[in-house]
């Protein structure tokens, strides 16, 4: 009988966008707690919610391992967890129900709930980890399994109720500073097998996850922080070179992501990696994200080239100053245009993050993102609209506007969940105009030559697709255009150096 089964609520088939994408990797922050209750002598196994068809999985799961403590334990190092979506939160209540009826003690860990503990008690979770969750989970279990007599009100980042009944938030664990010292994730808890007969069916290769770091030290206002807030830990180059070379001699990997927010941030890091991997014959193709001001930094492009890098995604985020500045980015567009034009000439790609929707957006700004665009020749793009989340300075601007729908359903919602610039209906005939005017022009980069990032050219169903979409553009645009000008209440510009309030836990749409 396994004591602790893990599982985490973000089910690939509950969001379209992503299913559809079929580009799934396991939940490697839960594989990082479930490697550490193994070094602390506790028996764990998995259930991987990524590739199941609904929770009657879980339920399975619980039955054939008969746990007594059910760790329902998000992977912070999917940004899909940090969005807090509706349909994995409902997931996540459907799954504690499972497990309190066959009597397990449910422990919650994740972005949606440390920002919303009190409603994951309310539905019946018997504890929750606030922020990072492996040491406080093993001071936790090492509690309620007798090895130790510690008082809940004692144990750092822990929330639960109190003998009133009343929700009690412990103060913040420190976060682990020395994540060099953390086991290799639980990778053999993992069906492997399914994941790469999945990964060559769909794409031709086999890609898994990895993270070098934990959290991010910048300020953008809109960023939702919940489990590391501003802080930063790095792993080493040389701790990372041997994780990856473990990798690649026991799974064979085509490909790997590495899940950070940001990648070698620390002066000198990425060349020592490539060093590294060059030494040990480590090396395998990966896509990363950083910062277009880190790109620039001497010798930061070519040591990424060096040690694999495919294609770097960077949070370009928009084409007009004025609203970088307002988003407190830290970075400028002339940045964004010089770091495509250093990653293309270095012979890699480099990928767009784009949003739409902040405060004081107006069409002006938007062109300036689609001009953008055209100039940069990105080699892939991504678009989202600004989405406030508890614990940012965005979401304490427009708290009073909130409805009762206060997060998207899935990834692709794309709503407008205050009163913005424009209406949903705007931001969502944007999204087709944007990605039918860039497939449609990166499909003619391609075949004339203007290949950035020594991009294939393309085959004759691209060609099709393309003269698909320059077909209907007009139309697209159009639509677009009338859109435009349905009357709608908008914000003024977020006022510079306004401190945010501190943050309520609003009601969850589901018990509202």
């Amino acid at each position: 009988m396994s004591v602790v089964l893990f599982g985490q609520s973000y089910y690939l088939r509950f969001d379209p966008k992503l299913w559809q994408a079929m580009q799934p990797y396991p939940p490697l922050g839960t594989l990082y707690a479930a490697a550490y209750l193994r070094t602390r002598g506790y028996q764990v196994a998995l259930f991987d919610a990524m590739l199941a068809e609904s929770e009657a999985e879980w339920e399975a799961a619980l039955r054939r391992h008969r746990p007594r403590f059910a760790v329902i334990y998000e992977d912070n190092f999917n940004y899909l967890s940090k969005m807090c979506l509706l349909r994995m939160r409902q997931a996540a209540f459907t799954m504690i129900d499972m497990a309190k009826g066959r009597g397990c003690t449910v422990i919650v860990a994740g972005s949606d709930a440390t920002d919303h503990a009190e409603a994951y008690l309310r539905r019946g979770a018997d504890f929750v980890l606030l922020g990072e969750g492996e040491y406080t989970l093993a001071e936790l279990l090492d509690r309620l399994s007798g090895r130790t007599d510690t008082p809940f009100a004692a144990i750092l980042g822990l929330a639960y109720r109190g003998e009133d009944g009343a929700p009690v938030r412990n103060p913040r664990r420190p976060d682990i500073k020395d994540v060099d010292a953390l086991p290799f994730p639980a990778w053999d808890l993992v069906d492997v097998e399914r994941y790469r007969r999945i990964w060559y069916g769909r794409h031709g290769y086999y890609s898994m996850n990895m993270v070098t770091t934990r959290g991010c030290p910048y300020h953008c206002n809109w960023c939702a922080k919940p489990i590391w807030g501003q802080r930063y830990n790095a792993r080493s180059p040389e701790n990372v070179v041997a994780e990856l070379k473990w990798l690649k001699e026991t799974y064979h990997p085509d490909h790997i992501w590495f899940a950070d927010d940001i990648v070698g941030l620390k002066p000198g890091w990425w060349p020592r990696f490539a060093e590294l991997v060059e030494a040990h014959n480590a090396r395998v193709p990966f896509k990363c994200l950083s910062r277009v001001d880190l790109l620039l930094r001497p010798g930061e492009i070519a040591a990424m080239k060096r040690a694999g890098c495919q294609i770097v995604w960077v949070g370009a985020e928009s084409g007009s100053q004025k609203i970088l500045d307002a988003m407190e980015k830290g970075t400028r567009v002339d940045q964004i245009v010089e770091a495509t034009r250093r990653v293309h000439e270095h012979g890699f790609q480099i990928g767009f993050f784009l949003q739409f929707g902040y405060p004081g957006e107006t069409r002006e700004d938007i062109e300036k993102t689609l001009q953008m665009v055209r100039d940069c020749r990105p080699d892939d793009i991504g678009m989202s609209v600004s989405y406030p989340l508890p614990g940012t300075k965005f979401y304490e601007r427009v708290r009073d506007q909130l409805g009762s729908k206060q997060n998207w359903e899935d990834s692709d919602d794309l709503a407008m969940l205050y009163r913005g610039p424009f209406t949903t209906a705007f931001y969502r005939q944007l999204h087709v105009v944007l990605h039918k005017e860039y497939r449609a022009r990166r499909t003619w980069w391609r075949l004339t030559g203007l290949r950035p990032g020594g991009a294939r050219r393309p085959g004759w169903r691209q060609v099709m697709t393309m003269g698909y979409h320059l077909l209907t553009l007009p139309g697209a645009r159009y639509r677009l255009e009338r859109l435009a000008r349905v009357p709608h209440e908008a914000l003024p510009p977020l006022a510079p150096g306004l401190s945010p309030a501190a943050a309520a836990i609003p009601t969850p749409q589901s018990e509202a």
